[in-house]
């Protein structure tokens, strides 16, 4: 293309986004989606968003490492810059080929996100990010780069400038900046620079050499060192206050060679494989673990079926329910915190609501209880994806030293779900059972994300990322640090990778590197797509899952042994009949008088609970179960208990009388009214539990004298749901919001563009056409006769601004119809709201 057909090159931003499709355009917005929130009206107010700092603080904090690594050379370079100045600063002297390569795939990145503009030969970087990047003495550079010569000698004497280029072997000049400028030219040749340096003491370059990496500023005695007044006298280092001196940017590159940064890092860190496992154990091993956490959850819910823990008055659980909870479940207090925060993302349990108010299952629990096993899990995998909430937080600090307590606040971090997607496409991109080494992984979200600032002290990142392996493992998403075929399937992640050490020649076998580069970053998936994932990991994880049992191995010695999962009615019936005495791959059970009289209390009777033993062991039932059955059975209901306050009944007065005379019954206070009944100050419940504490079997009886049946009452929340995520910014735009909003941004761009007719439009930016309702009635019925389009100002029923091209068609009844060339159809406005026209030149088209 010659010179005269090359389009100008653009003024602005706004000229360089009006350049470009609506592809590209749309591309912008994906990347940066706060700035549609709201939709701009055009394309200047647009770029003026992309350059608010806020927004600019944002973009940057989601570039990789090599592409901010190019916005801060781009900060120290000229501007405008051209792309071989930028390329020396990238790549230095020696031209590093993967820098070559890299560098113009880090510029479109820049440019797509409207972070640089203007061609190869004027890069400009927006001025926020300019002024976010460049070196200053109370922000340095984090190229460890300092202020030119030009800005370092800003302050400073003529004489003094001519003394240092006089000692710098360069003519003297007639002004400051020419002498400036020679200097500059002095330091930015390499052949005249190198020959200087040559001249230097050994110990001067000693100086240069522990500044030339940053920070480039030193302090100096008011009687410099030798090695420091040959410095100082050259101008290879210069005063920027008292005490204090600086390394000019440009004897820093020379010693850099160039460079801008001392490690530009154009490739990202590889994601090693630690270990590889067959994927059938990997597979098996995830779906355990998967088992296993809903076992976990279900005894969490049965824990606090009949009410929970209560919810302190700042919200969450306590240390010590926490505690208790951790001692029920059989595991420390931070993988307790992992599983009722999962419940609770789950909308498994919620606050009650009363006045007391605690902890329970919500009806929820409930529906998910009667799912099939992989369905289930599925649930509680989908939620911990979304989850903003961070159990690893629980027990840490906040910004006000307040501990931060399980279900209570502060603990959204609404990065954590972006972290736990990218955590596992790294492992998606390994060979299919490889495991990786957890150092590679944060290595490569440190330079997915690299850290800027203050934030390196608290790399949440590197923490969410720990916890999101860890808490995939838990779940049975992954199998021995390896993604499971469920998990892989869950993500809606593609096949395996195929390579090198993808089938090793035994389980846990050490790999080399693997080379193998890491699935790109995704969005996350849709609900719907979410869906469909959700169905393929729960059809893939239904066969590894094992088969619920109907019988257990009943022994001599009160046990019972389950082999595996049993089917629910029969847990729950045996989870009454008996107390678990240890889990495992096969749980074991032991008969008490205690259990088996807790059946009985349930309303079972003896010849029941005999069936049932029957019909569901697999071995014959041991005649000491079924003696303890009957004798528990046989004085079950022999004392009977009512209210008085209390009061006790037997047509045995002698176990009365035996009762009377035991010390243990002192509390109960205890006195007979009648042979066959005692009267107590207790109540029925305390009078029951002290009774039994004695050893006997009393049970509780009705107004009528019937024996009350008691069951434990599942204690429900009213209908909750599941705790919002806390959104990580705006969301990005789906595909309907994104046309409309290119739509309305092109047609307000239009509308503020399009050319006028001299002396018929405000000189204003952006204000509207103001005409009297008799000049603006005329000019629509002339443009209704010849044809023409207008541009008009329009404030709609809510007040709201625009400016709009139109070709009217009709004019009648107080309204206007016309083709609105911003909207793309024909629309009616009422003429009072139009505050007035302008003809467009006639070569508006």
């Amino acid at each position: 293309m010659s010179t005269e057909d090359r389009p100008p090159a653009p003024r602005s931003l706004a000229e360089a986004l009006r350049g470009r499709d609506d592809v590209s355009l749309g591309r912008l917005l994906r990347s940066r989606p706060d700035l549609i929130t709201p939709v701009p009206t055009d394309l200047t107010q647009l770029a003026t968003r992309a350059g608010t700092r806020a927004s600019v603080v944002r973009a940057l904090e989601r570039l990789d490492r090599f592409a901010l690594q190019t916005a801060e050379a781009l900060a120290v370079a000229a501007d405008p810059a051209t792309y071989d100045e930028l390329l020396g600063l990238m790549a230095g002297d020696e031209a590093d080929p993967a820098v070559v390569v890299a560098l113009p795939h880090a510029l479109d990145t820049l440019r797509e996100q409207a972070l640089v503009w203007g061609g190869d030969d004027r890069l400009r970087l927006v001025r926020t990010a300019r002024e976010l990047l460049a070196p200053t003495p109370q922000h340095p550079s984090p190229t460890g780069l300092g202020p030119t010569v030009q800005e370092a000698t800003a302050g400073m004497s003529p004489g003094r400038i001519q003394e240092i280029v006089a000692a710098a072997g360069l003519p003297s000049t007639h002004d400051s900046v020419s002498a400036v400028t020679a200097l500059s030219g002095l330091f930015t040749d390499r052949k005249r620079m190198d020959r200087l340096l040559a001249k230097a003491p050994a110990d001067s370059l000693e100086v240069l050499e522990r500044l030339v990496w940053g920070p480039p500023y030193g302090q100096v005695t008011p009687d410099p060192a030798p090695r420091l007044r040959w410095l100082l006298d050259r101008g290879l280092l210069l005063p920027t206050a008292p005490g204090t001196v600086v390394l000019p940017r440009e004897v820093a590159l020379h010693l850099r060679r160039g460079l801008a940064h001392r490690a530009p890092e154009p490739v990202p860190p590889v994601v090693e494989a630690a270990a590889v496992h067959r994927p059938q154990v990997v597979d098996s091993t995830a779906a355990g673990q998967a088992y296993t956490a809903l076992a976990t959850v279900e005894e969490l819910l049965k824990d606090w079926d009949e009410g929970g823990p209560a919810v302190l008055r700042a919200g969450g659980l306590s240390v010590r329910d926490l505690k208790r909870t951790s001692v029920a479940l059989d595991t420390s207090e931070p993988v307790a915190a992992f599983w009722v925060e999962l419940a609770y993302a789950a909308g498994l349990i919620a606050s009650d609501g009363e006045t007391d108010e605690r902890y329970a299952a919500t009806p929820e629990y409930d529906e998910w209880r009667e799912l099939p096993p992989a369905e289930r899990w599925s649930r509680l995998a989908t939620a911990w994806l979304a989850a903003t909430r961070t159990a690893g937080l629980v027990g840490g600090r906040d910004a006000k030293d307040r501990t931060l307590s399980a279900l209570g606040p502060g603990l959204d971090r609404s990065a954590a779900p972006e972290v736990r997607h990218r955590v596992l496409w790294l492992l998606a991109g390994l060979p299919e059972g490889a495991a990786p080494d957890t150092g590679s992984v944060l290595a490569r979200l440190r330079w997915e994300r690299p850290l800027r600032g203050d934030r390196r002290e608290d790399d949440l990142r590197g923490r969410l990322a720990e916890w999101a392996l860890s808490e995939a493992e838990l779940l049975g998403v992954t199998g021995r640090g390896a993604l499971s075929a469920h998990g892989r399937a869950l993500l809606g992640a593609p096949a395996a990778p195929s390579g090198p050490g993808a089938e090793p020649s035994g389980p846990g076998d050490k790999l080399p590197v693997h080379h193998h580069r890491p699935a790109p970053p995704r969005a996350r998936l849709s609900p719907a797509e979410q869906a469909v994932a959700s169905a393929a990991a729960v059809r893939l994880l239904t066969p590894l899952l094992p088969e619920p049992l109907d019988h257990v191995l009943l022994q001599a010695d009160l046990t019972a042994v389950a082999p595996g999962p049993l089917e629910k009615h029969l847990a729950d019936m045996l989870g009454v009949l008996a107390d678990v005495e240890s889990k495992g791959g096969a749980t074991v059970y032991r008969f008490t008088p205690g259990s088996v009289r807790r059946a009985l209390d349930a309303g079972q009777a003896a010849s029941d609970l005999h069936a049932f033993l029957a019909a569901h062991s697999r071995t014959p039932v041991p005649q000491p179960l079924a003696y303890l059955i009957d004798d528990v059975a046989r004085r079950h209901g022999q004392l009977r208990v009512g209210a008085a306050s209390a009061y006790v009944r037997c047509d045995d007065d002698a176990v009365l009388s035996e009762i009377l005379a035991d010390k243990r019954a002192a509390t109960l206070g205890l006195r007979r009214l009648a042979p066959t009944v005692l009267a107590a100050q207790a109540d029925p419940a305390g009078l029951l539990e002290g009774l039994r504490a004695m050893g006997f079997a009393p049970a509780a009886e009705s107004a009528e004298g019937d024996v009350l049946i008691t069951r434990a009452l599942a204690h429900r929340t009213p209908p909750r749901s599941a705790p919002e995520p806390v959104p990580d910014g705006p969301p990005v735009p789906d595909d309907t919001l994104l046309a409309a909003a290119l739509r309305a941004i092109r047609a307000g761009d239009l509308a503020s563009t399009t050319p006028r007719k001299p002396g018929t439009a405000p000189t204003g930016n952006g204000e509207l056409p103001r005409t009297g309702s008799a000049e603006t009635l005329a000019t629509m019925q002339a443009a209704v006769l010849t044809g023409e389009a207008l541009w008009i100002g329009y404030v709609n029923a809510e007040g709201t601004a625009s400016q709009r091209v139109i070709a009217p068609v009709r004019v009648e009844g107080g309204f206007v119809t016309a083709y609105d060339h911003t909207a793309d159809e024909v629309r009616t406005y009422p003429l009072h709201r139009i505050t007035g026209v302008a003809e467009l030149a006639d070569d508006a088209g």
